[in-house]
C-alpha cells in the first residue's frame, strides 16, 4: 500500500510539474488558506527544485473572510487594494505562475446578506479586470487545485468524523488526480492525449450549434467559426504546456454571446462565494438568462447575474462525460473544480480568448463581433447527467449526435 507522505509528494511533484510545468528562474505566486501551510512548504521545495526563482506566498484565513462580509461598512466591501491588483499585474508581465489552492467551506457566508456578498465581489472583479486577461487568455501559467478543509470535507462526507472525512476527502482527491497510481505523470499525457483527440473531432467536424436535450433541460447554442474546441493543456505565453485545472475531464469552447436559447436546469449543486445554490434552473432568449429559479442560494443567484451586463450570457460551454473517474465515484464534492469534471457544464460570464483562432492577439471590439462575452466574473454550473444528450449541427444543416446519455456518441 502507499503512505499518504508518498502520495502527498506525488500531489506536490505533478502539480509543480505537470499543472504548472515551472521553469528554471521562474516565480511562483501560491493563493492558499493558512491552514496549508504545511502542503504550501511541500510545494515551495518542488518548485525550487524545479528550478524556480522565487516562491511568494499568499495566505488567505475564511474567518477573516467570514468577519469583513459580517461587519464591514459597504465602502469597505467596495474598497479593494488597487495595490494588490496592480501587483498581480506586475507579476504576470514577468511570466509569473500562479497556484490558487483551493479548499471551500460551502457555508462560509451563509446567512449573510447576498448583496453584500455581490458588492465585494463585484469591486475585487473590477480591481482584477486589467490582470483577468492573463488567465483567461492562458497568458501565463495557471493552475486551481484542491486541499481538503474540515468544513468542505464535513459537507461531502457528513457521516463521518472530522479527522476521517478529511482522510476520506483526501484520498479521493489522489484518486481522481491518478497520484494513486504509479505511473501518474504518464497517465495524465495518454489522459491529455485522449481529450485532445475528441476537441480535434469537435474542431473537424466543425459544428455550427449544438441542441442540448435533458430532464429540464432544452437549450440551443451557437458557436462561431472562428472559434475552438480545446482541453486540459494550453500553451502560455513563452511556448510552454501547462495544465490549468488538476483534475479534469473537459472539453470545452466558447458560444455565440447573442445566440444561446431555452432552459437549462442544474445537476449538482453550486457552490459560490460561500454559499450553496442548488436545484435551479436559467431561461435564455436571445443569450441572456430572462428567468431564473432556485430552490436554495435564490438571492446569491441574483447577485451572480447582476455583477454586471455580461454575467446573465454565457462564457463557455464544456463537455463532460458521464463515465469518468470523478463522476464514477458518485460523490457530490459541492467544489465546483471536481463537480464541473463529473459533468457536463456551461459558464455564465467572461468568455475565454484562449478559445478563439489567434485570440490573444485579438482586440476587444474584433473579439466582440465574433459574439465574445466579456463579465466580471466566470462561474461554471454542471448541467450533464446520464440522461443528457447533444446533437451537432453542421453549415449545411445535417444533425450529428455527440453525446447519448450523457457519454460520447463517437
Amino acid at each position: 500500500m502507499i503512505s499518504k507522505e508518498t502520495k502527498l509528494e506525488r500531489y506536490a511533484d505533478l502539480l509543480i510539474r505537470v499543472g504548472l510545468n515551472i521553469q528554471k528562474g521562474q516565480t511562483l505566486l501560491i493563493n492558499a488558506p493558512i491552514k496549508q501551510s504545511d502542503f504550501v512548504a511541500q510545494l515551495s521545495e518542488k518548485a525550487y527544485d524545479a528550478g524556480a526563482k522565487n516562491v511568494l506566498v499568499e495566505y488567505s484565513d475564511e474567518r477573516l473572510t467570514r468577519l469583513k462580509m459580517e461587519k464591514a461598512p459597504e465602502e469597505g466591501l467596495r474598497d479593494f487594494p488597487t495595490w494588490k491588483a496592480k501587483g498581480f499585474v506586475e507579476m504576470a508581465k514577468n511570466n509569473v505562475a500562479v497556484l490558487n489552492l483551493n479548499s471551500p467551506n460551502p457555508t462560509l457566508l451563509k446567512g449573510i446578506d447576498a448583496q453584500r456578498v455581490a458588492m465585494a465581489n463585484k469591486a475585487s472583479g473590477e480591481a482584477f479586470k486589467e490582470f483577468q486577461p492573463y488567465i483567461s487568455g492562458g497568458r501565463i501559467s495557471w493552475l486551481i487545485a484542491a486541499v481538503p478543509s474540515v468544513a468542505w470535507a464535513k459537507s461531502v462526507f457528513p457521516e463521518l468524523s472530522e479527522e476521517k472525512a478529511v482522510e476520506e476527502l483526501w484520498e479521493k482527491i489522489f484518486y481522481t488526480t491518478r497520484v494513486d497510481q504509479e505511473n501518474a505523470v504518464q497517465l495524465w499525457k495518454e489522459h491529455i492525449e485522449h481529450m485532445t483527440q475528441n476537441a480535434d473531432h469537435l474542431n473537424d467536424r466543425d459544428y455550427r450549434k449544438l441542441h442540448y436535450k435533458g430532464p429540464g433541460t432544452d437549450f440551443t447554442v451557437e458557436i462561431h467559426s472562428k472559434s475552438k474546441w480545446i482541453c486540459a493543456q494550453f500553451t502560455n505565453d513563452q511556448g510552454i504546456h501547462f495544465v490549468p485545472n488538476l483534475p479534469t475531464e473537459e472539453v470545452f469552447t466558447i458560444p455565440v454571446r447573442n445566440s444561446v436559447n431555452g432552459t437549462v436546469s442544474s445537476t449538482k449543486p453550486l457552490n459560490y462565494s460561500g454559499n450553496l445554490i442548488n436545484n435551479f434552473s436559467l431561461t435564455f432568449k436571445d443569450g441572456k438568462v430572462t428567468d431564473f429559479h432556485a430552490e436554495e442560494g435564490y438571492e446569491t443567484l441574483k447577485g451572480l447575474l447582476e455583477t454586471d451586463e455580461g454575467a446573465s450570457f454565457l462564457g463557455e460551454i464544456a463537455l463532460v462525460p458521464h463515465n469518468s473517474p470523478i463522476s464514477n465515484t458518485n460523490i457530490i464534492f459541492n467544489n465546483t473544480l471536481f463537480d464541473e469534471n463529473a459533468s457536463c457544464h456551461i459558464a455564465l460570464g467572461n468568455a475565454l480568448s484562449i478559445c478563439v483562432e489567434n485570440g490573444k492577439e485579438m482586440s476587444k471590439d474584433e473579439l466582440k463581433e465574433i459574439g465574445f462575452n466579456e463579465s466580471l466574473t466566470h462561474v461554471d454550473f454542471m448541467i450533464g447527467s446520464e440522461q443528457l444528450d447533444i446533437d451537432g449541427i453542421r453549415e449545411d444543416g445535417s444533425v450529428e449526435p455527440i453525446f447519448r446519455k450523457g457519454n460520447w456518441a463517437f
